[in-house]
């Protein structure tokens, strides 16, 4: 294939957000297809390479190194390992994985690669890339991981990120093994909980045994055993926990890890500890964090860069738990993955819709958007045929995007649908879109940043498959699914209008033409399936020839708009195996066969003139070579006709030569995991090619290279490409002015669809009258589709044009049917109003009987579809009755039922019963044997044991203890059946049930007690049951003799009629009454005849048996009886003489009067007979009612003696039922203790056997590490004899000198020190990486700075040369033997450190095993105690448990079972002494009453004695004035008043004088103030304007005097300050003076006031 030519990648488009990582500081990797695309983020330049595998799986890249690896997508993948810029395989790391690899990442420590693999092994692999070996691996640790990172601080620690679960994985190391450790990570329940871990349950054996058992665990309930047992447990037992969705390592080796539900955990791997830094639930959290999911994170020097489910990305400042938001930017879309470039500068964030944002953050906070990629799949891509050779791609969004010849985008175009395919016209600039809807849309691309859609068609109503234009662009053809191909003009000019269409056998699966430069015809070759509803295939090809001119005119085109038959060409060919693709070439075709995936070439025949279109003509391939791999493939012609391109569903792209098809050159453009290629293009000099994947979401632009002989070929092809473009030249200046005017489309162009006529709103009415109905109500039926197709819009318009041609024809044909519909109607309504004799059916006025058949035939299909319908509905049914009815009827022994009593609600049911198994009767024997055997061992080993023992015990005793066994046998039973008499023989005692085959014998035993029970209940209820149909039958009877006697007393009131109900009689719900069916019955043709047949038969009988006078006679004068019944005494009735009829009274002769005497007593006679008639039938009457009363009455009360002996069997019952549930609970709980006891030997098996795996692998380090100790040890003795030998090397040199160069000989260059203080980074893990462990080149930077060390100028004075080169030999052994020394010591402290790991874990296995131990014996010793300790139930009257019952169920665990009279002399010596306590405290009540009563009186006195000593106080202390003892004094008190009075009234004047006074004085001062403040106002202004030179003058001599008198203002302060504590001293003297002073003004006062006022005890003195 190679020496042919190849094909390289030119560019690609497309992007999924699979992945995206940097491999520099300004570059960034992602895959597109089967590629890796890599964007410069300054220049945004792209570079391309090519996956040498089948695909691209997942990607990774480390831009600190610039190494990017990726996996293939086939079965036993591999990992490619490049290196960037120069895009160098590195190496392939072939694994053990078998399907895939589920994540992929890279250290920034070393070459190593951590891997993940899917399906089956899980394997999470570490890789050392530069030597393509596994350091470690783990399989089956890889289940549900998404992503793998290393830690950028130690790459020995790998975090592994699953769908619900974290784990970091530490690698161990020890020389050359090293083996990975997880650390599962147990994250919180969803509500921010931590979920404690599930601990096995203890199984210390108490003196108190618990109410149900011991608690198991819940494996051994679940009887779970085997490796997953735990894992399973913990999902089924603990709460849903939270989901990782994004991890980010710290600087201190910890982990940031988001949550979807809104959670941000803080993770410390080496505690295996976890913090809840944000919890979106509290009330607390920070609102703008709440909605925020946590989708990205990553870690930067200012904190935490975080972006969640809006479009904002926050940057978080975390201290301790504390979070703060520091920073937010809000983007034009979501994000959904962040990161930092290696140099920390750039920020970068990408969504799933095909954005990428370029932040930085130190600089500013401008978001610049790198890359906009519209979402979906490319549908098509193909070349615009013009000098720029455009590129259009679009997409199934309906998103239309123009491209350069080099990839760069130039200008897009939403259509806002969904789009199925695409073609490029060769003669105007514009592209034919095809959608989903049916449409074929015309953008026009003159102007490449600004396509526009310039019209559209409708044609489908399904998506547009296919469209191809011809080589010459005479016509636009399309395909679809519907058997159509229409036939556009593609000329501009002609509006894109559509020619024509023609019909082809079945949907169209491929479509291509063929129109060469002189040809006059347009060959169209259409792969049709041949029949409707296959879509898949095809084996018929029809091939169309056009004339290649106009076809517009009725001559070329029918009124429907079908090509005519001497326009179009029509050939049929068969080809015997189907075809998925064809392409049509010059009198050939090429196919493609997925049945047989080969390629085919046909010849197609060129005598054809004898052969009809119908005729179909047989095609056998003349070439066959192998095709595609995977299936099925589509095919392409080169223009010049000279390549063949196949693109199939396995990414293939492959070119072949139309004459030799043997040979191929062949390109993996897309993988075959994605579904492959969808389609394929060539641009018009054959050159170039585009493939779109199916869901890859990438076009590719290929170039085709040939070499040697073929590349002739290629000048070939370009030659043909010119001539082209010359010959369309003329056309193409042509059309694209036209192009060019074309509006917009949307800017008044028509919709295309016309709103329904206001006549059909009349349709809306729910009935219509038969005969009104007129031609509107029939025009409901052909209302036109809302969306036409352009077919039917023809359509339309030809049956219009009908319409107006015989306009006239039709006016007088509705006409004359108008006219006659309103005759017919006339006649219907004078038909209704005619006699039902006279009146003819509806269907007689039918005029159109064949109409009439026809619907009646439809009406039948109708009807019998429905009726299978509905009688397969039946079937069903029916069945499923049948299945009830023997499952829940039929299987029943004993039906269930109930007995209702006559004069209440009360019923009594009975236990429905199933026939026992032949199996279940089998056991019950087997156990009854068994007990039967048992039985008479224990009997003869207890006459043994009564014959040793002694003679002494009294027949007496003997039975004393009989009766006392007795009257205990039903409480130790612990059921009623043995009162009940329903107890078996066979019934182990309570007591002796120890193993567990006896317990389940005894449940066997138990069940048959039960089923006794039923069934003797059953048999009693059955008595009843009868005796009740015999009641109802005696009140039948005597409702028949009572009715009787009603109907002769004329009596009409109601007669109690009792009957039995549903319950009681159950059969009648199985069978159906014709009177419960309300619809009518429906009668099939063989039932109506017998129906018919019944009728006539009647009739004959009837007719047979004639008119009999006799009988008639009979039944007119004796009712049809001969002879008088004592019964009809009643009716009967004494016929008066004639005469009194026809004579008055006084016309009477003795014969009457005589003979009306006698009818007079004969009438006396029978009213007294009747009398005593009616009198006898009543008390009658009165007897069967109250017989019925009685017996009813008698019959409920023996209704409730059967409920009462119910109750007693549903006590014994369900105390046999509770006996088998403790029974089968002790079983259960005996098979968990078993059940557990096996987990726990499977846990302790497994533990030793991994105790001896690390007890062998410690012992053989341990041998290592003692090896490699000596081997340290011998390096280190070398390195301190070369220290030694140092002298003994310069022996020839002065002392002072050696003893200079040992300085220097010590000396070392500071290597990692001199680079942090160099390096300038804002990495903030750039610095903590440096001083981490010794990197991999240590040694050959030490060396490097050797040789500086080494320069002649660092040589002491006066040395030989020639002893420096020495000197510097000798030190750089020194330097490797130190360096030697050091790795030595990094490797034996590893081993030392692996071995103790090792150590402890043997230690944690032992540990282990102890508690595995430990818990199986304490398990064994409470089985032993539970086997033991057995339960048995006790029976208890109610109001002997002294037991406080708060649960449903009581807990009788520290109950004692005691005598019921110990229990009543208890009581009643309680109540004696609570007889006497009670008299004692009322004893002491009283006392205590009369001591209260005292103290109260007592208390009562004390008060009053105080209220009256306060009040003789109150009197004694009060103070009189002198007006008040003046008052007290004297008698005239008017007198007093009115000189009061005339005293205040001058007190009143002068004031009021005074106040005037007061007043103009106070006006004066006012006045006066005003003027002195107008006076003070002209000096302060005088002042202010003096003040500003003041002020300088002020600050002048300020400055002067503080310069020069700076000590006299100190002494000035000093003795200031004195002068204020000698002022203070004087003034404090002086208030004390004055204090004394007031003192005793204050004593003066009091004496004076006390002279002038006496008191009021002093004046009964006077």
């Amino acid at each position: 294939m190679d020496d042919i030519g190849g094909l390289e990648v030119r560019w690609i488009q497309g992007f999924t957000n699979k992945s995206i990582e940097f491999v520099d500081n300004k570059t960034v990797c992602y895959p597109c297809g089967s590629h890796v695309c890599f964007l410069n983020l300054e220049t945004k330049t792209q570079s391309v390479l090519q996956s040498p595998g089948r695909g691209i799986g997942v990607l990774t890249a480390n831009g600190n190194n610039g190494i990017f690896a990726f996996s293939e997508q086939k079965l036993s993948p591999s990992i490619f390992v490049y290196i960037f810029p120069e895009s160098q395989l590195k190496n392939e790391l072939k694994g053990k994985a078998q399907l895939d690899y589920t994540s992929l990442t890279l250290s920034d420590g070393g070459p190593y690669l951590g891997s993940c693999s899917s399906l089956p092994d899980h394997t999470i692999t570490v890789w050392d890339w530069e030597k393509a070996v596994p350091i470690c691996a783990q399989p089956q640790a890889g289940h549900n991981v998404i992503s793998l990172v290393f830690n950028p601080m130690n790459w020995l620690q790998l975090c592994a990120l699953g769908t619900t679960s974290l784990t970091v994985w530490n690698i161990e190391k020890s020389a050359r093994l090293n083996v990975l450790k997880p650390s599962v990570i147990e994250l919180p329940a969803t509500d921010g909980s931590f979920v404690e871990k599930l601990v096995p349950t203890s199984h210390t054996v108490s003196d108190k045994l618990p109410y149900f058992g011991p608690e198991m665990a819940p494996s051994a309930i679940c009887g779970l055993m085997g490796e997953r047992t735990e894992s399973i447990v913990t999902k089924l037992c603990t709460k849903a926990r939270l989901t990782p969705t994004a991890i980010c390592w710290t600087a201190t080796s910890e982990l940031y890890v988001g949550c979807a539900e809104g959670f941000l955990l803080l993770v410390d791997p080496e505690n295996v500890s976890v913090t809840v830094l944000f919890n979106p639930t509290t009330a607390d959290a920070i609102p703008e964090l709440r909605e925020s999911n946590f989708k990205g994170l990553t870690f930067n020097n200012n904190g935490l860069i975080a972006v969640g489910k809006e479009s904002v990305v926050h940057c978080l400042q975390i201290k301790g738990t504390q979070i703060d938001i520091k920073k937010t930017w809000q983007l034009e879309g979501p994000v959904t993955a962040v990161m930092y470039s290696p140099d920390y500068e750039t920020l970068l964030l990408s969504s799933n819709t095909g954005q990428i944002y370029m932040l930085n953050p130190n600089q500013s906070d401008k978001i610049v958007t790198v890359l906009d990629v519209p979402s979906g799949n490319f549908v098509a891509a193909a070349f615009s045929q013009t000098e720029k050779n455009i590129c259009v791609s679009v997409r199934d969004s309906g998103e239309l995007q123009l491209w350069t010849a080099d990839g760069i985008n130039l200008g897009s175009l939403s259509l806002q649908t969904e789009v199925t395919s695409l073609a490029c016209c060769p003669i105007a600039q514009y592209a034919a879109v095809g959608t989903a809807s049916g449409n074929v849309l015309f953008v026009d691309l003159y102007r490449e940043q600004q396509p526009r859609l310039v019209h559209q068609v409708h044609l489908y109503h399904s998506p547009v498959h296919h469209l191809v234009f011809d080589q010459i662009g005479h016509y636009l053809l399309t395909g679809a699914s519907d058997s159509h191909i229409y036939v556009l003009d593609a000329k501009p000019s002609k509006r894109f209008s559509v020619i024509g269409y023609t019909a082809v056998p079945g949907p169209v699966l491929s479509l291509s033409t063929q129109c060469m430069r002189d040809s006059e015809q347009v060959k169209v070759l259409a792969l049709c399936t041949g029949q409707e509803g296959k879509n898949h295939d095809g084996n018929l090809l029809t091939v169309l020839s056009l004339p290649a001119r106009d076809l517009t005119g009725p001559a070329c085109v029918d009124r429907h708009g079908c090509l005519s038959a001497h326009i179009l060409e029509v050939s049929r060919y068969e080809v015997p195996h189907p075809l998925k693709s064809c392409v049509l070439g010059v009198s050939e075709v090429f196919a493609y066969c997925h049945k047989k995936k080969t390629l085919q070439r046909f010849q197609l025949p060129q005598d054809t003139d004898g052969v009809s279109g119908q005729q179909v003509v047989q095609l056998k391939p003349e070439q066959e070579v192998r095709g595609h791999p995977l299936g099925p493939a589509s095919l392409v012609l080169s223009p010049h006709q000279l390549w063949l391109a196949s693109v199939g569903r396995d990414g293939l792209l492959r070119i072949r030569e139309t004459a030799s098809m043997e040979r191929y050159i062949e390109l993996q453009c897309h993988s075959c995991r994605v579904g492959g290629v969808r389609s394929v293009s060539f641009t018009a000099d054959s050159q170039t090619l585009l493939t779109t994947g199916v869901t890859d979401g990438s076009f590719v632009c290929t170039s085709l290279r040939m070499k040697g002989l073929d590349a002739g070929k290629v000048n070939e092809a370009t030659h043909y490409s010119q001539s082209m473009f010359h010959f369309l030249m003329h056309t193409f200046k042509k059309e694209n002015p036209v192009l060019k005017g074309l509006s917009e489309w949307g800017q008044g162009s028509p919709t295309g669809t016309e709103k329904p006529e206001e006549s059909q709103a009349s349709a809306a009415e729910e009935t219509v009258d038969v005969t009104e109905q007129d031609e509107s109500y029939n025009s409901l039926l052909s209302a036109p589709p809302s969306h036409s197709t352009w077919l039917e819009s023809r359509r339309e318009a030809a049956v219009k044009e009908e319409n107006e041609q015989y306009s006239e024809t039709k006016k007088n044909l509705k006409k004359t049917i108008k006219e006659l519909r309103d005759t017919i109607q006339k006649m219907m309504r004078e038909n209704e109003n005619l006699p039902d004799i006279e009146r003819l059916e509806q269907q007689e006025f039918n005029l159109d009987v064949e109409e009439q058949r026809r619907l009646e035939v439809m009406v039948e299909q109708e009807v019998t579809r429905v009726r299978n319908e509905i009688q397969l509905e039946i079937l069903a049914k029916c069945y499923l009755r049948d299945v009830l009815k023997r499952e829940c009827w039929d299987s029943m022994k004993v039906k269930g039922k109930a007995i209702k009593a006559f004069h209440s609600e009360h019923e009594v049911k009975n236990y429905p019963l199933k026939e026992r198994t032949e199996k279940e009767v089998e056991e019950l024997r087997r156990v009854q044997n068994m007990r039967k055997f048992e039985m008479a061992a224990c009997t003869v080993s207890k006459q043994s044991n009564l014959k040793k023992c002694s003679d002494t015990t009294s027949a007496k005793e003997e039975e004393q203890e009989d009766e006392d066994h007795e009257s205990g046998s039903a409480a130790v039973t612990g059921s009623f059946s043995t009162q009940l008499g329903y107890s078996s023989p066979y019934i182990y005692d309570q007591f002796s049930l120890q193993t567990t085959e006896q317990r389940i014998n005894q449940i066997i035993l138990l069940q048959d007690v039960i089923y006794c029970i039923k069934t003797a209940f059953n048999a009693d209820f059955e008595a009843v049951h009868r005796q009740k149909l015999q009641e109802l039958n005696r009140v039948r009877e005597r409702n028949r003799h009572i009715r009787g006697i009603k109907l002769e007393l004329d009596l009409n009131d109601r007669l109690w009629e009792p009957s039995l109900t549903t319950n009681e009689q159950p059969e009648r719900l199985l069978t159906v009454d014709d009177s419960e069916i309300k619809a009518e019955k429906y009668l099939t043709p063989e039932q109506k005849e017998e129906e018919e047949k019944k009728k006539l038969e009647e009739q004959r009988r009837l007719a047979a048996k004639g008119d009999s006078f006799r009988d008639r006679a009979l039944d007119d004068m004796m009712d049809g009886v001969l002879e008088v019944k004592k019964e009809d005494i009643l009716k009967m009735e004494i016929p008066p003489p004639e005469f009194v009829l026809t004579k008055p009274g006084i016309n009477w002769s003795e014969e009457e009067k005589k003979v009306y005497k006698e009818y007079e007593k004969k009438s006396k006679d029978l009213i007294e007979e009747k009398e005593t008639h009616r009198k006898t039938l009543e008390t009658e009457m009165k007897k069967l009612l109250a017989s019925t009363k009685d017996a009813t009455v008698k019959f409920d009360e023996t209704l409730t003696k059967l409920f009462e002996k119910k109750v007693k069997c549903e006590m014994a019952i369900y105390q046999e039922e509770l006996k088998i549930t403790y029974l089968i609970y002790s079983v259960l709980l005996e098979e968990e203790m078993r059940n557990r006891e096996l987990e726990l030997k499977f846990k302790l098996e497994k533990t030793v056997a991994h105790k001896d795996e690390i007890g062998e692998e410690m012992k053989k380090h341990e041998e290592e590490v003692e090896l490699f100790h000596e081997t340290y040890d011998r390096v280190v003795a070398e390195d301190k004899a070369l220290d030694k030998e140092f002298r003994k090397e310069f022996f020839d040199i002065p002392t002072h000198v050696v003893d200079q160069l040992y300085k220097l000989f010590k000396r070392r260059p500071r290597v990692q020190k001199m680079r942090t203080q160099t390096d300038n980074n804002s990495n903030p893990l750039k610095e903590q990486r440096l001083c981490g462990s010794l990197a991999p080149d240590s040694l050959s930077k030490m060396l490097q700075a050797m040789e500086e060390l080494d320069a002649p100028e660092n040589m002491p004075e006066g040395l030989n040369p020639s002893i420096w080169e020495r000197f510097c030999v000798v030190r750089r052994t020194k330097v490797d033997s130190e360096q030697k020394v050091k790795v030595k010591a990094l490797t034996l402290a590893e081993m030392q450190a692996f071995v103790q790991r090792r150590r402890d874990e043997d230690k944690a296995a032992q540990q282990e095993i102890k508690n595995i131990s430990n818990e199986l014996e304490s398990l064994h010793k409470e089985k032993n105690h539970f086997l033991t300790d057995l339960m048995v139930q006790v029976i208890l009257k109610q109001g002997q448990v002294e037991l406080s019952t708060t649960d449903l169920t009581a807990d009788y665990t520290d109950s004692v079972l005691t005598h019921r009279s110990v229990v009543e002399d208890f009581n009643r010596i309680i109540r004696t002494l609570g007889e006497q306590k009670i008299a004692s405290m009322v004893e002491c009540k009283d006392f205590r009453k009369g001591i209260i009563q005292l103290q109260w009186e007592h208390k009562m006195m004390r008060m009053q004695i105080e209220d009256l000593n306060s009040k003789a106080r109150d009197i004694q202390m009060l103070r009189l004035t002198e007006d008040q003892q003046d008052y007290l004094n004297k008698t005239d008190r008017d007198s007093r008043v009115s000189k009061q009075v005339s005293i205040l009234e001058k007190t009143i004047t002068f004031q009021e004088k005074t106040h005037q006074q007061s007043l103009q004085h106070r006006i004066k001062k006012i006045e006066k103030l005003n003027r002195q403040a107008a006076r003070k106002a002209k000096k302060n202004t005088t002042v202010e304007q003096q003040l500003p030179d003041v002020q300088v003058t002020v600050a002048e001599r300020r400055h002067v005097c503080e310069a020069i008198d700076a000590e006299e203002n100190q002494a000035a302060l000093k003795e200031e300050r004195y002068q204020e504590i000698l002022q203070k001293r004087n003034l404090e003297d002086l208030a004390r003076a004055q204090a004394e002073d007031l003192a005793f003004l204050w004593a003066e006062v009091e004496r004076l006031r006390m002279k002038n006022f006496p008191l009021l005890h002093q004046l009964n003195h006077y």
